[in-house]
């Protein structure tokens, strides 16, 4: 765990200082009406944030606690497009430095329990396997904002 905590640390804090440097109108601008700008794509990665904060909360007092989301419904409803570009980008900051402090703090014994985050079946994880998708997951977006950002492996 100790490894997907230091590397969310590092991400947050070097990622919040290359997105602000953005300027807004890349920041805002959609590839097509139908995909995310690069604002919305943050926004995609605070409803992640979000939703695997919750996973990390509860996924350790409860048993397989069922938490999914739809990742389009969120990010329309959240109105990322309309809010002003340091909001977003505070918002993402705040709630991973949250997620990292949940990560330490989280009892070694707690790694190994498992969420359901399968939408049609069942699909159980540990907090363990979360906590490094969870990474991976924000370097994949992190790499659609700032190209090049990070070297993904997948096993």
């Amino acid at each position: 765990m100790e490894k997907n905590i230091t590397e969310l640390e590092s991400i947050v804090t070097n990622i919040s200082t290359k997105i602000r440097a953005i300027n807004t109108v890349a920041f805002n601008a959609k590839p097509s009406t139908n995909k995310w700008s690069k604002k919305e794509v943050l926004g995609h990665l605070i409803d992640s944030a979000q939703n695997n904060l919750r996973r990390f909360v509860v996924g350790q007092y409860d048993e397989d606690p069922h938490i999914v989301y739809d990742q389009d419904f969120w990010v329309k409803a959240n109105a990322y497009q309309d809010m002003k570009d340091e909001e977003v980008i505070e918002l993402w900051r705040l709630l991973n430095e949250r997620i990292t402090s949940i990560l330490r703090e989280m009892p070694t014994e707690n790694h190994d329990r498992t969420c359901n985050t399968g939408k049609e079946i069942s699909s159980l994880h540990s907090i363990q396997w979360l906590a490094e998708d969870y990474v991976k997951h924000l370097k994949h977006h992190i790499n659609q904002i700032i190209p090049g950002s990070f070297e993904i492996t997948y096993p």
